[in-house]
């Protein structure tokens, strides 16, 4: 009996993985600038290590409120579409397998293959063609808020707990400078991950990932030092 064979795509895990790479990113990007920014002021390192405490659990909070309202906002005008698309075919089934038989020509379908897989689909199953082949409403890419909130909340949680990690480690007086070093590698790590779980290449996204990175430290850095200054 011949083995099945079985593919395995980055669509699949597109609605994870975004939110994943997002969250981890935004975790140590932010949480990183922010304890350099406030050791660049001058602050001791109490002081750095609640601050930073207090922009992780503020950050995952925000990040999950966000993932969730937003990611909700595009389910809802997925049911949107759904529920006319359903009226629509108990109204006008003729009408509704025309347009669906247009798509497959307009896709390369000779018009009487055409009208047979738009037959066969309608018979099977007429508003999951619609919703696939019309919407481009399909499991994969289905909004899902919830897994995206938790999976925002916990890997910004995670990518933000890095940084804090490295100031009681660092020595006196390097503290942003080993913070900085330490998440730039934080951050390189992450977009070569990022780019294999996503299938791509990983050089471009490592650069990415540290170049925005050392700028939003870079800035933050100055605002420290500037108020710091000023204080």
């Amino acid at each position: 009996m011949p083995r099945k064979h079985v593919e395995r795509h980055a669509v699949d895990r597109i609605g994870w993985l975004r939110a994943a790479v997002l969250g981890a990113n935004d975790g140590i990007v932010s949480t990183a600038s922010l304890i350099v920014g406030i050791a660049a002021s001058g602050a001791d390192r109490n002081a750095v290590l609640v601050a930073g405490t207090a922009g992780l659990v503020a950050g995952a909070m925000s990040m999950a409120a966000g993932e969730y309202v937003s990611v909700s906002s595009q389910s809802d005008a997925e049911k949107a579409d759904l529920a006319r698309e359903s009226r629509e075919l108990a109204e006008m089934p003729d009408h509704e397998k025309q347009e669906l038989t247009q798509i497959y020509i307009d896709r390369g379908l000779e018009p009487s293959l055409a009208r047979q897989v738009a037959d066969q689909l309608t018979a099977n199953d007429a508003l999951k063609a619609h919703a696939r082949d019309e919407l481009g409403i399909t499991d994969l890419t289905q909004a899902k808020p919830i897994q995206a909130a938790l999976t925002s909340a916990i890997t910004f949680s995670v990518g933000a707990a890095l940084p804090l990690l490295a100031v009681p480690l660092a020595p006196a007086g390097s503290l942003e400078m080993v913070v900085a070093l330490a998440s730039l590698a934080f951050l390189g790590v992450l977009g070569y991950f990022g780019a294999k779980a996503g299938r791509a290449k990983p050089l471009k996204s490592v650069a990415r990932v540290v170049f925005w990175g050392a700028v939003a430290m870079a800035v933050t850095a100055g605002v420290g030092r500037l108020f710091g200054a000023v204080v």
